[in-house]
């Protein structure tokens, strides 16, 4: 709904935290799916099953972590761009970090016959057609969803479609509420996350500040010096830069210790009086004494508390009349520049590149490159190239668990679906694994750790996913199995073995894995006996069915 407030000054809002709902939840449990067709005997309920998986080939590692999956002939092109492993790794990651030397022709063809609408449109054209003029409010979110999914399957820029998973989960907004983000989303994709992404943090963090989304949904719009409101200071700490392990708790704050003259972390004291110095930091919204109504960013400066303000051992004094925002970007520079803030986020990204627990090594030398290029416009570039060719990241893997996007998107490469437009029904399936786009409506974003997405129904709702996408009956997304297939290949081996080395770009691990996959399509035929086309056409999706719901797939 529009603002109605007509006031000088908006009313004081609770706590978001205070007032969070919970996740949306499934009403009820979807069917489980039909059995193969008659006669097909399924692997024991025992079977299928992990433990702690070899390391694979290097490519496997790359295309899991640092990609959405490999496609056919991802993992061949590879292994042709060196002599070693090294020589292959450096070559692969820094054409990656350089997504705009890669062509993507067939991505962007795709986007652009997509049907789109709100793609190229700019913040005050958002803001104009789709909040002021109502052309459907949730038409830039359903666009951007659309057009993320469509990017983790078919981009060649898999590194970065991965950053902007992990940045849109770091500065995290529920999407789909209000009206204000999900009518101006494009813009908090492309011009706030993705711009940003292998830039400088100091700059992704004034432009996340600053974001229609962002002073929406964490409430700084109406944050002004007649009571104001400090929830996005608070989750500006806790989530976005020093992180809760930097949080001291209720002290005075003239007994924290400092370094370098700043203070070593943040109490509550910081928080309110950084939420004081983003007082008038607001939306041009057409109310409460805004000149205009574009949607923009707009400073206030009767809503702005201009006294004097101590902030992380720091003196800030009144009236900064030099500049305006100068309180405010003072807070930002403080927290940019924080060694906690370089440890917190070169931990997080070790997390996402490398394991749940990543080795305290790596997460030290992220954090050295983060801080020693705080001025630098490519700094996440540096901290992210450090991380991907470290000795840590070659030597991990089974240390991650695929989330439901990593999961459906990895099946859609590695099926060569064709996922050009999908429909509703798509987004239904997709969606009932637990995780869908742009929707944790807490700030916190998506938990991205293996206990959180190996429970039974989340493993239930990917292999309902797998067990539809292959009976080419996955919203208007259609694959074709048998055609992908060399011809001369009838055998329960060969069959076996061409997908599992398809799928998964190895061997199954433990190796009962792969007799199971072999036992299902032979059904009581011998192993290294032929086929009839009939029986090959019946068994096939279900046999990649279950290699795609094996544990050997959801590892990264």
């Amino acid at each position: 709904m529009p603002d109605t407030v007509s006031s000088a000054a908006p009313p004081r809002r609770l706590s978001r935290r205070a007032a969070l709902r919970p996740d949306r939840l499934l009403a009820a449990l979807p069917p489980f799916e039909p059995p193969p067709p008659a006669g097909l005997r399924a692997p024991d309920a025992a079977v299928l099953q992990g433990g702690d998986p070899a390391l694979p080939p290097l490519s496997v590692i790359v295309y899991n972590r640092l990609a959405f999956g490999p496609r056919p002939g991802d993992l061949a092109a590879f292994n042709a761009l060196g002599g070693n492993d090294d020589a292959r790794l450096t070559s692969w990651v820094d054409s990656q970090l350089n997504p705009n030397g890669i062509s993507d022709t067939n991505c962007d063809n795709l986007l652009a016959g997509a049907g789109l609408p709100s793609l190229n449109k700019s913040l005050p054209q958002l803001w104009a057609d789709y909040y002021v003029g109502n052309q459907g409010r949730t038409q830039p979110i359903n666009d951007i969803r659309e057009a993320t999914m469509l990017r983790a399957v078919y981009s060649k820029r898999q590194l970065k479609e991965v950053l902007a998973d992990f940045w849109h989960n770091h500065f995290s907004v529920y999407a789909w509420d209000y009206g204000y983000a999900s009518a101006t989303w494009v813009h908090y994709d492309r011009d706030v996350i993705r711009a940003n992404l292998l830039g400088n943090f100091r700059t992704m963090l004034g432009s996340v500040t600053k974001s229609t989304a962002m002073l929406y949904y964490l409430d700084n719009y109406i944050n002004q010096v007649a009571g104001f409101n400090e929830n996005f200071a608070r989750e500006c700490h806790e989530l976005h830069t020093l992180g809760a392990e930097n949080y001291l708790g209720v002290v005075n704050p003239l007994t924290v210790p400092k370094e370098n003259g700043v203070a070593i972390g943040y109490c509550d004291n910081d928080v309110y009086e950084a939420a004081r110095c983003f007082t008038g930091w607001r939306v041009n919204n057409g109310y409460w004494g805004a000149p205009g109504n574009d949607g923009s960013f707009y400073y206030q400066d009767g809503w702005h508390d201009k006294a004097n303000k101590l902030y992380m051992g720091q003196y800030l004094p009144s009236s900064q009349a030099s500049d305006p925002l100068k309180d405010g970007n003072d807070v930002l520079d403080l927290l940019a520049n924080h060694p906690g803030t370089a440890r917190f986020i070169a931990r997080k990204l070790c997390c996402r590149l490398i394991s749940d627990d990543p080795p305290q090594s790596i997460v030290d030398a992220a954090a050295a490159v983060f801080s020693a290029n705080t001025n630098a416009g490519d700094q996440l570039k540096k901290v992210v190239r450090a991380i991907c060719l470290s000795a840590e990241f070659k030597a991990a893997w089974g240390q991650k668990f695929k989330r439901p996007f990593e999961a459906a998107a990895g099946m859609l490469r590695a099926t060569n679906a064709d996922c050009s437009n999908p429909d509703n029904s798509f987004w239904w399936y997709y969606e009932s694994a637990g995780q869908p786009l742009f929707a944790r409506r807490s700030p916190d974003g998506y938990p991205d750790n293996k206990s959180v997405w190996a429970n039974t129904t989340a493993l239930m709702q990917r292999w309902r996913f797998a067990n539809i996408l292959v009976r080419d009956d996955l919203g208007n997304v259609t694959v074709n199995l048998l055609g992908q297939m060399p011809g001369g290949l009838t055998t329960p081996n060969q069959i076996a073995d061409f997908w599992i080395a398809r799928l998964l770009g190895r061997a199954m691990d433990p190796a009962a894995n792969r007799q199971e996959i072999v036992r299902f399509i032979a059904q009581g035929v011998g192993y290294d006996n032929p086929l009839a086309a009939q029986d090959i056409a019946d068994r096939l999706p279900h046999m990649v069915a279950l290699i795609l719901m094996a544990p050997d797939f959801q590892w990264r």
